[in-house]
C-alpha cells in the first residue's frame, strides 16, 4: 500500500512537471516576468516532489 502511494506521488510530480514546463514556455513567449518566475518555482517544486518519490521507492515505499 505504501509503495502504491509513492508511485502515485511520482505520477503526480510528473504531471506537475509537465504543467510547469508548459507554463514556462507560455510565459517565455509572452515575456511575462512574473509568470516566468512562478513557472520556474513550479519546476523546482516538481523536481523536489519527484526526488522525494524516487527516494521513497528506493527505501521500499517509506517516504
Amino acid at each position: 500500500m505504501k509503495k502504491a502511494r509513492v508511485v502515485l506521488s511520482l505520477v503526480g510530480a510528473a504531471g506537475a512537471a509537465t504543467s510547469a514546463f508548459s507554463t514556462l514556455k507560455s510565459a517565455r513567449g509572452k515575456g511575462d516576468k512574473l509568470a516566468l518566475a512562478n513557472a520556474a518555482a513550479s519546476v523546482l517544486v516538481a523536481i523536489t516532489g519527484a526526488a522525494l518519490a524516487v527516494r521513497g521507492l528506493r527505501k521500499g515505499g517509506k517516504a
